[in-house]
């Protein structure tokens, strides 16, 4: 172990000065790597790509319990800085700060000699969580019961999440002369119906996770402003309270008179949440890893920090919330190990 004990704010501030937007997670990872081994960690490596790897931490116990976030952030970098009370920088919440009050906890646990757990940090969250989904095949067999994903909850358990569609929408017309363009059949005409038809539309509501909601958030199409459109694309996600699928099955009933086509999709539906009894719990829109790791463990969701910070130039962290996390997972891994969480589905 590391001859003096881990400042979490430190380290948060030096994962924050590494850049490691989707798909660059490598550098920020290699710094972690040797951190985790100098505690008593085996670390183990697995690539998701050529250059894009996992790293799972354990010890020779049973990991009965896997600490789980993400090391990728979104664009664009922004330096670490502090001030009194807060920490500021991309990732400060969304998950560098919580990254380190997990590796805080954990070296605090080692220390007391409890060991039946580890410590998971994937890829590619921002996207397309395609490092958790190789994790939950990859790591399914190590006997994990458990997996708590960390994610700004402003320090409250989530008892469930939203879930998520993702999809792009082809539209198809007839190029012309604009001069003439009765001649031809504007795609960008059909788009935006089609946008306006989506944002007037009930998508449905659950009593306990709120209303299905929708974002088209890129349109593109189009050749030059001379000529009627011959092509034009919208990309949208949904925050769905049931099945994608139902809701794919309606967004295509919608577009299709419209001359619109699902051209791809991919979605989760909601996750309910663990949560020990007698604590503090909520409701989340946002989408993170849980849903893509079920052969791990039961997932919990719990982390410092405010989901409206995360992806904002002003990201931050409250310092006195961070190290109250850091107590906080260190706790729940003992009473989960030691079956001292009722858990309340």
């Amino acid at each position: 172990m590391p001859s003096m004990p881990i400042d979490p704010i430190l380290l948060a501030r030096q994962l924050i000065d590494i850049a490691s937007p989707t798909e660059h997670e490598r550098a920020v990872a290699e710094f972690i790597e040797p951190l985790l081994s100098s505690l008593g960690f085996a670390c183990e490596r697995q690539f998701v790509s050529a250059d894009r790897f996992n790293i799972l931490a354990r010890t020779a116990s049973r990991p009965r319990v896997i600490l789980c976030t993400h090391l990728d952030t979104v664009p664009p970098f922004i330096a670490s800085s502090e001030d009194a009370t807060h920490l500021y920088g991309r990732g400060a919440c969304d998950t560098k700060g919580l990254m380190a009050a997990m590796i805080g906890a954990a070296e605090e646990l080692l220390r007391d000699g409890v060991d039946s757990f580890g410590i998971l940090l994937v890829v590619g969250e921002e996207t397309d969580s395609i490092g958790a989904k190789k994790a939950n095949e990859h790591f399914a067999g190590i006997g994990s019961e458990y997996v708590v994903v960390g994610e700004p909850t402003e320090s409250k358990f989530v008892r469930a999440s939203k879930g998520a569609l993702t999809l792009k929408v082809g539209f198809h017309g007839v190029a012309a002369h604009s001069a003439y363009p009765e001649r031809g059949d504007s795609a960008i005409l059909k788009l935006a119906e089609a946008v306006r038809a989506i944002s007037a539309y009930d998508w449905g509501v659950s009593p306990s996770l709120g209303r299905t909601t929708a974002n088209v958030g890129v349109v593109s199409g189009g050749l030059k402003p001379n000529i009627v459109p011959p092509s034009a694309e919208l990309e949208m996600i949904f925050r769905v309270v049931e099945e994608p699928e139902v809701v794919l099955r309606r967004l295509e009933a919608l577009v299709e008179p419209l001359g619109g086509t699902v051209m791809r999709w991919y979605g989760n539906a909601p996750v309910p949440m663990v949560v020990p009894r007698g604590v503090e719990s909520t409701v989340v829109a946002f989408n993170t890893d849980a849903p893509h790791l079920p052969k791990i463990g039961k997932p919990l969701l719990f982390g410092p920090g405010s989901i409206l910070d995360a992806h904002t130039e002003g990201e931050r962290i409250a310092k006195s919330e961070l190290l109250d996390s850091m107590d906080t997972y260190r706790g729940l891994v003992v009473d989960l190990i030691e079956g001292r969480v009722v858990e309340h589905e």
